[in-house]
Order: C-alpha cells, then structure tokens, then sequence
C-alpha cells in the first residue's frame, strides 16, 4: 500500500469519531492541538508573530502578538477537527447561520450572477456549505498531493450540490457560472507579489489579485463581501451590501475602487475578532519566485552594520537594498555615521553599544549580521527571525560560485538568489 493511502485511511479513522462530539468539546480539543502546534510548528509560529507585528494599524503589544497568535493556531486546529461534523448534513444545518441572505437571495432570483469574496477567516468553508444550500454555486479550490484526502475534501464541499473547479480553468468556468446566473466564490486574501496591484492592508502594502473586481467588471455582476464568526454551536454569516461595478468608468480605475471597497470590508472584519484570521501564511510577501532563493525571499529584514569598517560594507548594503527593493528594510547602524548617506530604508535605527543591537522588535523575518557580536544570533532567533546570515555563513552559501576576484557583493548575490537572476552561474557559462 502506498505511503498516500496509509495517510488517507488515518486520517479518516481518526477523524471519524469526531463527527458524533458536541462543538463546544471540539474546541476545547482544537484549543489544545492549536496550543500544541504553536510551540512545536517554530516556523509558523514565527511567521504569525512576525505578520501581527507587521500589522500597523493594529498597534499590539508583546502580549497581544502572542494571544492572537495562539489564537489563529487554536482556530486552525478546530477547523481541522470540524471536517468529519461537516460532512454530516445534520450539523450543517443546525451549525451555520447567515444573518442577512435577503439581498443576494433577491438577487439570485433575478438570474444575477454574484460573486462571493472571502477570506481565510474563522472557518471558511462554512461560506460555500451554506451559500449552495440556496443558490447554485462554484468555487475555486487548489488540489493537494494526497488525491485520496483531497477527493474526500471534496465531497463534503460539494455536498449541497455545488461544485469546486481548478485553478487552471477558473476565469473561462467562473464567466460561464456568472452569466448563467450561479455565484462564484473566492478566497482572496492570499499574498500575489507581481499582480500589480497593491492594498495598505493594516497600513502595509499587501498585493492582491485583483480576479474578484475584473470577473465583475467584466460579467457586470456585484461583489458581495462573506464573513464568518464562531459561536459557541457553529458559525454565523454576514454579508455586505453589493459592491456593484461602475461600466460608466474605465475597467482599470473600477477595478481598483471594488478592490479597495471589498478589501476595506475584510480588513474591518479582521479587526473584530484578530484570531479567526489565518496568520500563517504570507499575507506581505513582496517579490516572486524569480530572483531569491525560497528560504530567504522574506518580506521583513533586518541589517546590522558594524562601526568597525562600516565604509568598507556600504557596497554590500546596497546590493542588498537592489535584492530587497520591494521588501520592508529595516537598517541599525552605529549612530556615529547617522549622517552618511545611506540607503531608503523602512526605518533606520541607530545604535552607540553592540548591546543596543537586541531590539525586541517581531517584525523581523530574516537578519544580516555584519558585526561580531554572536549575542545577536541568539537573540532574535528566540523571536520572530527564520534565520540570522553572518558573514561566515554568506561565505559558505556561495562558496559553490566564488572565484579569488569576486568580492562581497558577489558573495551576496550568490549566497541569497538563484542562478542567472541577477548574476550569471559561470559553470553554465563555460559549459555552453
């Protein structure tokens, strides 16, 4: 028997006696599997730490980053839990209740296509059970390795008759759905480095994909904004009012005002309950595939710069301002150069002891650390940084690439970023 099977008859042996537990023992047992995760899943952790701190315009404190860090581990583990009690259409309808349907019910009616966005809020598969109870639906949903899991997935979304279409076909399938008068749900808070387009999510330049505003622009069909909150037995629903296109106006400006308007609406939704949100992923990520490496394409770093040969790094610090142009830099730099031109930094930081290096900041995902201090290792490592590169460490990342004329700069680029990105892999070159 293949490993995926194994894995699939486990999951579903173990989860099958959680379809006849009461919710509120449920939560108390995801509670506990989301605390448990919290402190085992250290690069998740990390990454919901960092994304919180990240987050201006909530303005948490140490302790706050923490509960509402725990808290989303916490909702994620009571989602995975509640997949056996979905697929029983018994605690659906007793489990999930939307507030307001009238409109979009109304609307439907008519033989309005109407696109439903949502988020990775509370329990999210709620919004597509409830929604195909009354109305005919689609959403877009990406498949996972384990066909067997992911069929059973399946089933239980599409068990009130609506149906889950791949990513590949999405636009050509949801402009069908739309013109024949179906809604069509999408997920849209997920990070999209090189969509062109950008919202200050929480104060920070958050990319989205802007398919929910076109589809609509296009089909002239509303948005409509779906939020769900836990309750002590299930789950409630709101919807917005519709966010209708403007045809009178250019689909380029349009698209932006709807964008704006829907993801205003998720973001104050957010703001009530900060721990239904799905924290763990890379809501701000800046850049693509295309340049770095995946283990150091970071949204949040942080470069230390030493007082001892600082002029002699300051080339250095510049090919990391071009590899980290669309990130969030933060710079510390000894406070006798404070007036050295320097490069746009997000905030720049200046420090008169090594020991005022240790800032107890969670924003920072990854550091570079060109002094000699090993205290800072350790120290940010315990937060919310992934990893702390040393000049060592550089050295030894690109050593594979180096020749005698290359200098740090060089080192750099080959240490952090992939082949023929921004510099030209010389074996590949010769052999050619």
């Amino acid at each position: 028997m293949d490993k995926e099977k194994w894995i699939y008859y486990l999951i579903r042996t173990l989860m099958y006696p959680l379809s006849f537990i009461p919710y509120p023992v449920l939560r108390l047992l995801g509670k506990g599997l989301g605390i448990f995760a919290f402190y085992t899943m250290t690069q998740f952790r990390k990454r919901a730490l960092s994304n919180l701190a990240l987050a201006d315009d909530l303005h948490l404190k140490e302790k706050e980053l923490f509960f509402y860090a725990k808290k989303s581990f916490q909702n994620l583990a009571i989602n995975c839990l509640e997949y056996p009690k979905f697929s029983r259409k018994k605690n659906l309808t007793s489990a999930i209740k939307c507030e307001n349907p009238e409109e979009a019910n109304r609307l439907y009616e008519k033989g309005q296509g109407i696109i439903f966005f949502c988020a990775h809020q509370s329990n999210w598969e709620a919004l597509f059970l409830d929604g195909t109870t009354r109305m005919k639906g689609i959403a877009i949903g990406k498949p996972i390795k384990n066909k067997r899991l992911y069929d059973w997935i399946i089933s239980i979304r599409e068990k009130n008759g609506g149906k889950i279409i791949a990513p590949r076909s999405a636009v050509k399938e949801s402009i069908r759905a739309l013109r024949k008068g179906s809604f069509i749900g999408i997920v849209g808070d997920q990070g999209m480095p090189g969509s062109g387009y950008s919202f200050p999510f929480f104060g920070r330049r958050a990319w989205t994909f802007t398919a929910p505003a076109l589809l609509a622009y296009k089909t002239n069909s509303p948005i409509i904004f779906a939020s769900t909150k836990r309750t002590s037995n299930g789950y409630t629903i709101h919807y917005s009012d519709p966010i209708w296109p403007n045809l009178k106006e250019s689909s380029e400006k349009d698209v932006v005002r709807m964008m704006n308007e829907t993801l205003t609406l998720l973001q104050e939704s957010i703001k009530e309950s900060p721990g239904e949100w799905f924290w763990q992923h890379n809501r701000w990520k800046q850049q693509t595939i295309r340049t770095l490496v995946r283990r150091f394409r970071q949204d949040c770093v942080c470069i230390i710069l030493p007082e001892k040969g600082f002029e002699n790094f300051l080339p250095a610090l510049q090919t990391l301002k071009k590899i980290y142009q669309p990130d969030f830099l933060f710079l510390l730099i000894p406070k006798v150069y404070q007036n050295s031109p320097l490069v746009e930094a997000d905030e720049i930081i200046y420090y008169t002891s090594l020991e005022e290096t240790l800032i107890k900041d969670y924003r920072f995902k990854l550091v570079f650390n060109f002094t000699d201090y090993r205290p800072i290792h350790k120290f940010y490592e315990k937060l919310s940084v992934l990893e702390v590169l040393d000049l060592a460490t550089i050295q030894e990342l690109a050593k594979a690439h180096l020749r005698p004329y290359h200098n740090l700069s060089d080192t750099i680029e080959r240490a952090i970023c992939r082949p023929n990105s921004i510099w030209k892999n010389e074996e590949q070159v010769y052999a050619s």
